[in-house]
């Protein structure tokens, strides 16, 4: 099971995966999403965000979102991902 804490920050919003997650799968979701690949983001949404950061291992993974984006927004895009899915 993937768990999602998703908090709002100073830039942008905050997203800690935890439990059956890869970084790689991290890599993946931010890549089809800087390239048009996904439709979980709205392309209202995908404009205000103006970078996607992932640090941590397999089993602990954050991304950082920047941009005027709010924490609802992107709770509603990781329920829509096909690439995580709980």
């Amino acid at each position: 099971m993937i768990r999602k804490d998703v908090q709002k920050t100073q830039d942008g919003v905050s997203i800690d995966f935890s439990g059956a997650i890869a970084k790689e799968t991290v890599f993946t979701m931010v890549q089809n999403c800087a390239e048009g690949k996904c439709e979980c983001m709205s392309d209202e949404t995908k404009q205000k965000v103006t970078d996607m950061v992932v640090s941590g291992e397999d089993g602990s993974v954050n991304l950082e979102l920047k941009g005027e984006i709010t924490q609802e927004e992107i709770e509603e895009a990781l329920k829509r991902s096909k690439v995580i899915s709980s």
